[in-house]
């Protein structure tokens, strides 16, 4: 994977991810790296379902698929929030 490839997927993450944090209410106790993982592995995992569907061959923007990603990165900053606010010291 080129250096291009890997700031393409951290950008793209980091926008999948804050809408995902966005979707979900209240407020989320979890860092901003934890934020782009998960929207970086929301997106990979949408895009999968997306093409197993058969509606990530659209030309331009596929809401569909985009819906998807951010419908998972929703759940996954859920989990996380969830994970990482049992962490806490105490």
């Amino acid at each position: 994977m080129a250096v291009s490839g890997i700031i393409s997927a951290i950008i793209i993450g980091l926008i999948i991810g804050a809408l995902g944090r966005l979707v979900v209410p209240g407020r989320q106790a979890i860092p901003i790296w934890l934020t782009i993982v998960i929207g970086i592995i929301a997106a990979l995992i949408g895009t999968a379902i997306a093409g197993a569907l058969g509606v990530a061959e659209t030309r331009g923007i596929d809401w569909i698929e985009l819906i998807i990603q951010v419908v998972l990165a929703a759940v996954g900053v859920i989990l996380a929030a969830g994970l990482y606010g049992r962490r806490s010291v105490g």
